[in-house]
């Protein structure tokens, strides 16, 4: 059984006007983020469809793009245009970009 290939964005090439989905746990949410993102986790994903933009690009990150890779697929089957944020979070944070955190102490990717 073959599957069409995730569409996969780089940090640098995030669509302008692009909602970003973070579907990591609440904890490593927590610990360290990007500040304009939108937290669903994973498993809640299916139940938040509604609630996502249609008419705009989504590009989901969690800490490897691992998660965030089948989230993408999802929501593309689901219609949306959705693009996996390659190396997710430990990109982001190994680029230096910058993150906030919910937990008083500096952000880290968890």
């Amino acid at each position: 059984m073959t599957h069409p290939a995730i569409p996969t964005t780089d940090i640098d090439s995030i669509p302008a006007g692009a909602l970003i989905l973070d579907v990591r746990e609440d904890d490593e949410w927590a610990a360290g983020h990007i500040e304009e993102a939108v937290h669903v986790p994973m498993a809640q994903v299916p139940g938040q469809l509604g609630a996502l933009p249609a008419d705009r690009p989504v590009a989901v990150v969690c800490r490897s793009g691992h998660r965030s890779g089948q989230v993408t697929a999802y929501l593309v089957q689901a219609g949306l245009d959705a693009q996996n944020i390659s190396g997710g979070m430990q990109v982001w944070e190994a680029a230096g970009r910058p993150m906030v955190s919910e937990t008083g102490a500096a952000p880290a990717v968890i």
